[in-house]
């Protein structure tokens, strides 16, 4: 029998320290400041299109 409660509470002390260290875990990567979004690659501005009153030279 008191191998029996000693598993017992050595399975409890385990599963207590696996509780809190997740609880750990959690609060200090919430604490965290999240990163900032900077996208990897950018592009530049399309160019603007042509006034509509000036005629483009036809494709020929």
């Amino acid at each position: 029998m008191p191998r029996l409660l000693a598993a017992f509470l050595t399975c409890v002390v385990a599963a207590a320290l696996a509780a809190g260290a997740a609880f750990a875990i959690a609060a200090a990567l919430d604490t965290a400041p999240e990163p900032r979004n900077v996208p990897l690659v950018t592009f530049p501005d399309p160019p603007a299109p042509a006034p509509s009153g000036t005629s483009a030279p036809a494709a020929g």
